[in-house]
Formats: C-alpha cells, sequence, structure tokens
C-alpha cells in the first residue's frame, strides 16, 4: 500500500499546489531538505518555501489558468514516476520570453523520492524547446 500512498503524494502536489494553487499543501508534502536534480547535471537543495516562492513568484504568474494532467505514475518502494501534460496560457515572462497570450502544452516527466510521506529528492524532464517554439522563441543552434 506504501507505493499508492507515494503516488497520491505526487498527485497531490500537481493537483493542488499547482492546479487549484493551493501552496499551502507544499509545506506538507515537500521535505525541509529537497535534493532537486536539475537537467544540466546540478543538484540544489530547496525547501517549502523555495518551492512556493517558485511557483508563485514564477510560473504561476507566467501561467495563471495553468492545468497539469497526470497522465499515468509508475512506481516501485519510495520511487514514483509521473507523466504529464502542462496546458496554459502565456501571460507572464517564462524562459526569459514575454508574455503572449499564446496556449500552451507540453509534456514532461517527475521522479520523485518519497520518504515519510513528503517529497525528499525529484528529477524534472520536460519539453523545453517543445515549449519555447509554441511562445515564438525558436532558440538558434549554438
Amino acid at each position: 500500500m506504501l507505493v499508492e500512498e507515494n503516488k497520491a503524494v505526487v498527485r497531490r502536489y500537481f493537483e493542488e499546489a499547482w492546479n487549484k494553487q493551493n501552496l499551502d499543501v507544499v509545506d506538507e508534502i515537500i521535505a525541509p531538505d529537497l535534493l532537486d536534480h536539475e537537467v544540466d547535471g546540478s543538484e540544489q537543495k530547496s525547501g517549502p518555501e523555495d518551492v512556493k516562492s517558485y511557483l508563485a513568484g514564477y510560473y504561476l504568474k507566467a501561467l495563471p489558468d495553468v492545468d497539469i494532467t497526470v497522465e499515468f505514475q509508475i512506481a516501485e518502494g519510495d520511487m514514483v514516476l509521473t507523466y504529464v501534460t502542462v496546458r496554459g496560457t502565456h501571460q507572464g515572462e517564462l524562459l526569459g520570453v514575454p508574455a503572449t497570450g499564446n496556449p500552451i502544452e507540453v509534456t514532461g516527466m517527475s521522479v520523485d523520492r518519497i520518504e515519510r510521506g513528503k517529497i525528499v529528492e525529484a528529477w524534472v524532464s520536460w519539453d523545453q524547446l517543445g515549449l519555447l517554439k509554441q511562445l515564438g522563441a525558436n532558440p538558434k543552434p549554438a
């Protein structure tokens, strides 16, 4: 049953913190010493206040009507993989691109490690290039 409980923690993060913009839930499900693994290979320690600030100060301003659909989850032990579709309207700066008013839809996934009902470690990968194209910001090759 622990596997299903772990999946519920991650689903709650997307559905309540993002979709319902209930940032109080972050205190309940994000560990104070969350280890965030970035796409570039770097690691960053953060906690609930950092996550709330990041959501409220950046993503929820850029996509105030964000809607994340959890397409599926796979879990084993303390690890949960969640595949999502993110939809919204670009109404604030995002990835350095000023608001365009464009609707966006991108997919991504997170792998989260859960301990005692909290996310303690996270890896996130999403279609950043696809998003930039939808915003009209086609990056040039290096």
